[in-house]
């Protein structure tokens, strides 16, 4: 069974930088999508990014685009998001989700989940 579990959230300032981790076990194939994902207070989570383990492709939402990085270490089986530039309106919850059918960053095409981990970004 894929389990995942997301790490490194915390305070930050504005500007400040954070790396998330996302623990992934279970993964036994490696056409797999890791996707990062954040759900705001009162809003709908959202797609950030996601990575393809078996080719390193990568996809952006444009809100995050030349401020956070998504890589993987497959030795560790962990995959990061790297986020600098941090705005306040990057505040949330962020969770890992992974997949084997889907490469995007739709919520819903995803069948595993992390545990969140929350960013909250100061002004």
């Amino acid at each position: 069974e894929v389990q995942l579990q997301a790490s490194g959230g915390g305070l930050v300032q504005a500007g400040g930088s954070l790396r998330l981790s996302c623990a992934a076990s279970g993964i036994t194939v490696e056409h797999y999508a890791i996707g990062w994902f954040r759900q705001a207070p009162g809003k709908e989570r959202e797609g950030v990014s996601c990575i393809m383990l078996s080719d390193g492709v990568t996809r952006y939402a444009d809100s995050v685009k030349n401020r956070f990085t998504i890589s993987t270490d497959r030795v560790k089986n962990t995959v990061y998001l790297q986020m600098n530039s941090l705005k306040p309106e990057d505040t949330a919850v962020y969770y890992c989700a992974a997949d084997r059918w889907t490469f995007g960053l739709v919520a819903t095409e995803y069948d595993y989940w992390g545990q969140g981990t929350l960013v909250t970004v100061s002004s």
